[in-house]
């Protein structure tokens, strides 16, 4: 049970006055940093601005208190914006409550079932697909407010987008969008100043005195939602229904998915950022419960946030206790300083969510994938990335896992390979092959199964063949790592027809977890413990041992070692054994 104790109990051993500082003066920091993108990603995620801090303080606690890592920072990311603002437009904010809340309990259950290890199996691939989606649909989504466009109501498709932007173009409002490249500015040069406070907060005050003290024609926070709840989140019990739930599974499994592998990937880089471990079974469970408090307390999704784990990390933070007084700090700001925040241009919010979208997406590793990456991953990273552009993430996840997965089968699939032994005199020998070849009778054929076998390589075990006067197929398995019931239905039907034949089968060096599944599934009772062998040596001296036996039934005569068999002929058997 260690592996899902929250990393908070573990590091308050010996947690000192000195920690204590430097943790409250990073989380206090890292509030700040938070506080903008809060407001930033929950109004482009279509719901209210105060509910990214109710996410940001609600979530955050109890993904720093029950978490995995000693630093991460939980709240709203960028990954979110595009499936809440699909579920927000059809289903509202009851829809995106119970999204929310199953999708917690998806990642609780995931965490204690100790699925945690299992999320490196997401393709970078898809994750650089649907991060590069979500940057470009994120960055073209904030085009209305950063130029102030006078548009009623802004379709979700990306492409009705695009067309709605065009036809109103000329309601372009010069100010808004001036004001919005000065935020852009200030953010782009602020870090050469100081890297202590964030640019976005400076670029926020700057241009809110700007348009707050010259009286400019812009729209604010509060002109667009009128005055904000200052007062702390309440307990909301959603409206919950079968038929909601049903509808909500599948954007819960994304969010899920998607919190997973960002807050397991944060926790990552920010161990090796301060050498140590972190419990991602734990860390799952900690998001999970994150999401279904944020969701019973009006908060939407929510995941570590790995520029803000970073930010914490910088300024020293080193224990969950940062992470849970960056929350004091914003239920602070919440009460007190909430309605200064509705005279916050809309313009700048999209100016900051704009370098937000810039920098999160990785177009160097995008591009580099698609010059060198082999054919199968470029389809799934390339079907990825416009599957989250043009339809939503939701569809994206679930066909760019399906398609790799089905890829990654056929390239497995293709490695796998059965290869017949050739004789010492067979007409196609090189003399230095027949130096490197044992001398075994032609009643005997050597087969070697290379690579996995299971459902997609299965087929190949059924085409082995043997020429009429065979008597013992031994089969090689030293390369053989796994197999499925698919490649042991083969097998029986291999024994089958060998069985018919009169044919011994014979298997050589046969791995731990291939002998597990015969033995578990009675192959090996079938066929005789006796006719499986540790190394081919003693499978070639065992099958031709089972050739001498049979040595009256031939007139010919073959050397065994130094042994001469004088063999007489007999009735001549199908030249094909699989007929």
């Amino acid at each position: 049970m260690n592996e899902l104790r929250p990393k908070l109990f573990d590091v308050m051993k010996g947690y000192t006055k000195e920690q204590l500082i430097k943790d409250i003066i990073s989380g206090i920091i890292v509030a700040i940093i938070a506080l903008p993108l809060s407001i930033a990603l929950a109004i482009a995620s279509g719901v209210g601005p105060e509910q990214g801090l109710y996410t940001a303080i609600i979530a955050g606690f109890f993904i720093s208190f029950f978490g995995g890592s000693r630093v991460q920072i939980g709240g709203p990311t960028a990954a979110f914006v595009v499936i809440i603002y699909g579920i927000v437009e059809q289903y509202r904010t009851d829809g995106l409550i119970v999204a929310t809340i199953l999708a917690g309990i998806i990642l609780v259950i995931m965490g204690i079932c100790r699925f945690g290890s299992l999320i490196k199996y997401i393709p970078y691939t898809i994750t650089t697909g649907f991060t590069c989606g979500i940057a470009v649909t994120l960055f073209v989504g904030q085009l209305k407010d950063f130029f102030g466009l006078e548009i009623a109501s802004v379709p979700s498709e990306f492409l009705n987008k695009v067309i709605a932007y065009v036809q109103n173009i000329s309601t372009i409002n010069l100010t808004s969008t001036i004001i919005g490249v000065v935020a852009i500015i200030i953010m782009l040069f602020w870090p050469k100043v100081t890297d202590k406070i964030p640019g976005s907060l400076i670029a926020i005050i700057i241009t809110t005195a700007i348009v707050y003290f010259a009286k400019l024609p812009v729209n604010t926070i509060g002109s667009v939602y009128g005055e904000l709840n200052s007062a702390f989140p309440t307990f909301h019990a959603p409206a919950l229904s079968m038929k909601l739930v049903q509808e909500m599974i599948s954007p819960a499994f994304t969010i899920a998915i998607l919190a997973g592998i960002e807050s397991l990937l944060s926790a990552v880089v920010s161990d090796g950022m301060i050498g140590d471990t972190h419990k991602s079974n734990a860390e799952l469970i900690g998001q999970g419960l994150g999401n279904i408090f944020s969701g019973l307390f009006g908060g939407i999704p929510a995941t570590g946030a790995i520029a803000r784990t970073a930010a914490n990390v910088r300024n020293g933070g080193r224990t969950p206790i940062a992470g849970i007084v960056h929350c004091i700090t914003l239920t602070i700001i919440l009460l007190v300083l909430m309605p200064l925040a509705a005279l916050i241009p809309m313009t700048t919010l999209a100016a900051v969510l704009l370098v937000v979208a810039a920098n999160m997406a990785d177009w160097t590793s995008f591009f580099r994938l698609c010059k060198t990456a082999p054919k199968s991953d470029i389809i799934v990273l390339v079907a990825t990335f416009f599957l989250t552009v043009f339809f939503d993430l939701v569809v994206a996840i679930e066909i760019g896992v399906v398609l790799a997965a089905l890829l990654f089968m056929k390239r497995m699939a293709e490695t796998a390979d059965i290869k017949a032994w050739k004789y010492t005199d067979s007409p196609d020998i090189t003399p230095g092959e027949a130096e490197k070849l044992r001398d075994i009778p032609h009643s005997i054929s050597v087969f070697e199964i290379c690579g996995p076998m299971f459902f997609a390589a299965a087929d190949q075990i059924v085409n082995i063949n043997s020429h009429h006067h065979t008597k013992v197929v031994v089969i090689r398995m030293r390369s053989v790592p796994a197999i499925d019931a698919s490649a042991m239905h083969s097998l029986h039907e291999l024994a089958d027809r060998a069985k018919r034949k009169n044919i011994t089968l014979v298997f050589s060096h046969v791995n731990e977890q291939p002998m597990h599944v015969m033995e578990k599934d009675g192959f090996v009772e079938l066929i005789g413990k006796e006719n499986f062998h540790e190394n081919i040596v003693d499978a070639l001296d065992y099958a031709c041992l089972l050739y001498t036996s049979d040595a009256a039934d031939e007139e010919d005569s073959v050397d065994l070692g130094g042994r001469r068999i004088v063999k007489k002929k007999k009735k001549k058997i199908s030249s094909n054994w699989r007929s």
